[in-house]
């Protein structure tokens, strides 16, 4: 752990042991403002993918018959900035919070088209109160071993192909032809084979830019990126009134941009409370209920020690066997994130690797998370700006999120095909069957199955025998109720 070998100190530089870890005011607060600007996007994407999918009564997220993007964007911004200052007031960490991308497409595509989007938080409120009970007993890193460490960077990996497709989709850039029954291909590139329209333009300049950006290490490359090309997206329509794509083939897909009428208004907070904690049990009943608060809780559960891990290691904390600081209370506040953020309607919370940009400008303790937290809470008075950006100005940012995770898929042995094939099928299933739950169910029946016909049963955590029992009944309910019916 590097440390100083300054006096103790009182006020805020004793409370957050600046000194003492080798830093300084000015440092902590540059840190959490570079922290910000490089995760903010998560305040325009988390609306981008939450706002526009509806429910099994056909209500948006708020209870809506039109999307709302301003009121996702005010609770996602004020969840992140109350739990991100927690972090930083209670485990001295320099690591921020905010929505979790993966978990919020998965909530979106697979989970809210089942059950109404209460039914839907309420399975995140129960997963987080799940893991919470895991840290606090201890139980936590015994699951975390059950699963083989080759299958969670799989399960990583398709879940950033997953997000990649979701953003390539989303600008219209892929669609699906009307007639897929009937042609040998289901999906094409734009609506014809060709791209086509200024949208789907905005969408791969708006690409081009991000990776410029981004290789050049520019700091808050995701925002400048939305930012720029939202701007672009407002001019092309003003001069060629595009309109949406429910009219034009090449309109906008999900937003016509346009300036907002305001630009600072009082924050509307209507998906606070908006959770309903059992009742999605009654909607797709028990199984398929335990099943999916297991899948968020897997989408959920590893990242964060990965995490926590490689920002103490960045900023020279973690002790001799590799831990953190005050790790408990690390993993306390992230279990308690993911409950905030589903008892308030935004879909779980969690810590960001993206503080690394941080850490990298000099941070070293929470007096930086505290500053992070602090100006997401001033983005909450801003978020009717969220309304005019396009989904073909933001969705970049999702294809950059898939490259950054796919890069995870070093870690897998290939070469080793009791773990390969496994991991290949968590991967490709993710993406294409547009469900995360089949493809980690996948990955652990075939793993098991693979481990039984090889004659390693022993090697297989009894944890995870009674997972991949689970998921062949998630994957065999159907056939089974037809059966019996």
């Amino acid at each position: 752990m590097t440390t100083s070998t300054h006096a103790p100190r009182g006020g805020i530089d004793g409370y957050f042991k600046i000194s003492e870890r080798g830093s300084t005011v000015a440092r902590e607060v540059r840190g959490g403002v570079v922290t910000f600007f490089t995760m903010a996007y998560i305040v325009v994407l988390n609306p981008l993918i939450l706002g526009y999918a509806k429910d099994i009564d056909g209500k948006y997220l708020g209870g809506g018959d039109d999307p709302n993007l301003a009121v996702i964007a005010a609770g996602t911004a004020l969840v992140a900035g109350v739990l991100t200052i927690l972090m930083g007031a209670v485990a001295n960490f320099p690591l921020a919070i905010a929505t979790g991308l993966g978990l919020n497409a998965f909530l979106a595509v697979a989970v809210a088209s089942q059950m109404t989007w209460a039914d839907a938080m309420g399975l995140v409120v129960l997963e987080g109160l799940l893991i919470l009970l895991l840290v606090l007993t201890g139980f936590r890193k015994a699951v975390f071993h059950a699963v083989p460490a080759q299958l969670k960077v799989a399960i990583s990996v398709g879940i950033g192909l997953f997000i990649a497709l979701i953003g390539f989709v989303d600008a219209g850039f892929v669609r699906r032809i009307p007639d897929a029954a009937n042609t040998t291909v289901p999906v094409q590139l734009g609506q014809t084979g060709q791209l086509a329209g200024w949208p789907v333009l905005v969408f791969v300049l708006g690409l081009l830019l991000l990776i410029a950006l981004w290789v050049r290490r520019v700091r808050g490359a995701i925002l400048i990126s939305i930012v720029v090309m939202t701007l672009v997206a407002i001019v092309v329509e003003t001069i060629g009134d595009l309109g949406a794509s429910d009219k034009s083939p090449t309109g906008w897909a999900l937003t016509v941009p346009s300036w907002p009428g305001d630009l600072f208004d009082l924050p509307d907070l209507a998906t606070l409370g908006e959770f309903s904690l059992l009742g999605s049990f009654e909607s797709v009943g028990i199984v398929s209920a335990i099943l999916l608060i297991f899948t968020l809780m897997l989408a959920d559960f590893f990242d964060t020690m990965g995490t926590m891990t490689a920002i103490g290691a960045e900023a020279g904390l973690n002790d001799e066997d590799g831990t953190p600081p005050h790790a408990q209370r690390i993993l306390i506040v992230d279990s308690l994130a993911a409950v905030a953020g589903g008892a308030a309607g935004v879909s779980s919370n969690t810590s960001y690797i993206e503080s690394a940009s941080g850490v990298g400008e000099g941070a070293r303790t929470g007096l930086a998370s505290v500053v992070t937290g602090v100006l997401f809470l001033l983005t909450v008075f801003f978020a009717p700006l969220v309304a005019i950006i396009p989904s073909e100005a933001a969705v970049p940012a999702l294809v950059l999120v898939g490259f950054l995770m796919m890069q995870q898929v070093l870690g897998i042995q290939w070469a080793d095909v009791e773990i390969a094939i496994p991991a290949f099928l968590t991967i490709v299933l993710m993406p294409f069957t547009y469900s995360i739950s089949a493809g980690i169910g996948a990955g652990f029946v075939s793993f098991v199955l693979i481990k039984l016909v090889v004659g390693k049963a022993r090697q297989v955590h009894p944890l995870l025998y009674g997972v991949a029992a689970l998921f062949v009944v998630y994957f065999a309910i159907q056939p089974l109720t037809d059966w019996l019916t």
